[in-house]
């Protein structure tokens, strides 16, 4: 069995729904079938939240109404009986007198998350009765059933695994299992959602338990390009990449893909295929544990860095100088990217500057701090071993006529990562794609 997973652009119209279902019932094998909410749903359902927050039922009731009337237009469109017509009209009168229940009652957190997980409920039900309307015996298996994270928030695999085996179990034989992607419950059976991955998540978990033979995460991308398609031209779909090379491409910029969500499938050995619903026959990018070896696959860039410098000849040899610089960013949970160190400073880069102003002040404790901001990072990626002679020059020559504020090499055997200017982030990926791929 297949697991796909399909984003909210593939489902945000009637006409892509029916794309969907052709899609998920082209092979006549069973699939599992893992739905976004409709594009520019879930912020609709924020919306809704931050008036409630407010205490401004009036304006939540008026984007309540506007959405129930927008989902109200894809009836026609999507079904062609009045069977299905009338049965999908109900089910979203039900789901929006629902939303118009939290404008008479005191308002929580815990609401707040119900209500943005009905984007998914409706997203699901709709494809669900457009599929059985069309004879394919096709059910809705509702997430909150089987998705389920730990005390710490991260996705409880035991549990996951052990109750979809058993609802799986209760209904055998179906051609299309449907459910909905980025909610589950918490430990203590709240409506909750996975925050990091989302949906791509949901059917990394999803296919690691079943288990499956292939996860595919659709899109209207047709799979991992090796430079940014928005810069540089004629960037190319990647073919095949490794877990840990997708991991980095994805950690450093590559939107298609978070690198939290790609887990379960390495851990399970499951191959993930990224593939375009502007392009299905397109081969996309498939994701394994295979290792091309003496390769360089892609360049990525992240932007939004800030470069911290701590320079103290009094302290960097001292034990105990290192931990306590990285205890103050721990305090503030604030990830390091990349990290140099030399006998008189240490420099680092962070991508979340909330917390910036006190980290600089705790950090003044211990030496002269320098701060730069409207960073880039720019990431070659590939089988970058320290053994693979060359392909460290190769990088650099790239970057010969631009100023490099960090280089990071021998960190990972996949990555070699340049700090720069955001300024000249366009220059160096151009530059990179012409000596790296030309």
């Amino acid at each position: 069995m297949k697991v796909m997973k399909f984003g909210g652009t593939s489902v945000g119209s009637p006409e892509r729904m029916k794309g969907v279902a052709t899609l998920v019932t082209k092979s006549g094998e069973p699939t599992f079938v893992v739905l976004s909410a409709m594009s520019g749903t879930t912020n609709s359902l924020i919306e809704i939240s931050n008036y409630l927050y407010k205490k401004n039922p009036g304006s939540a009731n008026e984007v309540i109404n506007h959405l129930e009337r927008k989902y109200m237009q894809h009836i026609e469109e999507l079904y062609a009986t009045d069977e299905y017509k009338n049965k999908t009209r109900d089910f979203l009168h039900g789901e929006f007198d629902y939303l118009r229940s939290f404008t008479k009652d005191l308002f929580t957190s815990f609401e707040e998350k119900s209500i943005v997980a009905q984007g998914e409920i409706i997203s699901t039900n709709m494809v669900v009765n457009y599929l059985q309307e069309s004879g394919v015996k096709a059910i809705l298996l509702n997430a909150l059933d089987f998705m389920r994270t730990d005390k710490n928030a991260e996705p409880d695999s035991r549990y996951i695994k052990e109750k979809l085996g058993i609802v799986m179990e209760a209904n055998p034989a179906y051609q299309v299992y449907i459910t909905q992607g980025f909610i589950c419950r918490n430990a203590y059976g709240e409506v909750d959602n996975l925050l990091r991955g989302g949906s791509d998540y949901t059917a990394s978990l999803i296919g690691a338990a079943l288990p499956a033979e292939e996860i595919q995460i659709w899109t209207d991308i047709d799979g991992m390009h090796n430079n940014d398609p928005r810069i540089v031209d004629n960037t190319e779909a990647i073919p095949q990449l490794n877990f840990e090379e997708a991991a980095e491409l994805a950690y450093f910029g590559a939107k298609i893909l978070h690198p939290t969500c790609i887990q379960p499938a390495k851990y399970a050995g499951i191959p993930v295929r990224l593939k375009s619903t502007m392009d299905p026959d397109a081969p996309g990018t498939i994701i394994d544990n295979v290792i091309t070896r003496g390769k360089i696959k892609a360049v990525a860039a992240k932007d939004n860095i800030t470069a911290i410098k701590i320079k103290s000849s009094r302290m960097l040899l001292a034990t105990g100088f290192l931990r306590k610089v990285f205890e103050i960013f721990e305090s503030y949970q604030t990830p390091i990217d990349m990290i140099a160190t030399s006998e008189v400073g240490v420099s680092m880069s962070i991508d979340n500057s909330t917390h910036l102003t006190e980290i600089v002040d705790e950090l003044k404790k211990y030496g002269t701090v320098t701060v730069d901001t409207d960073m880039c990072i720019v990431c070659v990626v590939g089988d970058l071993d320290w053994s693979n002679l060359g392909f460290e020059t190769l990088a650099t020559d790239a970057m010969k006529n631009i100023p490099v504020r960090m280089i990071s090499y021998g960190g990972s055997n996949y990555n070699i990562s340049f700090l720069i200017k955001t300024a000249d982030k366009k220059r160096t990926l151009q530059n990179l794609s012409h000596v790296l791929f030309k």
